[in-house]
């Protein structure tokens, strides 16, 4: 199990490997973000990503996707996130790209009112197979300390 202790600032740690398909893209934004360069080739070839390309929305969410497997598999002492700052998205997300994910430890700090649980910030960098940055942001996250024997 990760605790609070174990967390090293200035660590990264690199993992998940998700690939796009046109037919979950379309699905998405037909659910949740139904602008015409998600949905058609037609419109989307009249804009900026010039093809269909994912919601930013979409690579969010592909993202936690791959961060609770690698939580899982880590067994991380996490209690939850405090939310996030600056979502940027830096490139189109297509179907058939490949991506995958990249955190880094920024700090952590003990807290004051609750002694069993701490908080961290992190940089989630999200990669697509080329190793183009397509979406970052900054993480803030509460997780138990370890248990004293007492």
């Amino acid at each position: 199990m990760q605790y609070f202790e174990d967390i090293e600032v200035g660590s990264k740690t690199q993992f998940g490997r998700y690939e796009v398909t046109r037919d979950e893209v379309i699905e998405f934004a037909r659910k949740f973000d139904p602008q015409p360069f998600h949905l058609s080739d037609e419109a989307a070839a009249q804009t900026y990503f010039g093809r269909i390309a994912a919601s930013g929305w979409h690579t969010a969410s592909i993202s936690m996707s791959m961060i609770v497997a690698h939580l899982e598999t880590t067994k991380q002492a996490g209690l939850g996130g405090l939310g996030i700052d600056d979502l940027r998205w830096w490139k189109p997300v297509y179907p058939g790209d490949t991506l995958r994910c990249e955190i880094e430890i920024l700090e952590k700090t003990e807290s004051r009112s609750k002694p069993d649980r701490g908080t961290y910030r992190s940089r989630l960098s999200v990669f697509n197979q080329d190793g183009e940055k397509v979406m970052s942001y900054v993480n803030t996250a509460l997780i138990r300390r370890r248990p004293t024997e007492g």
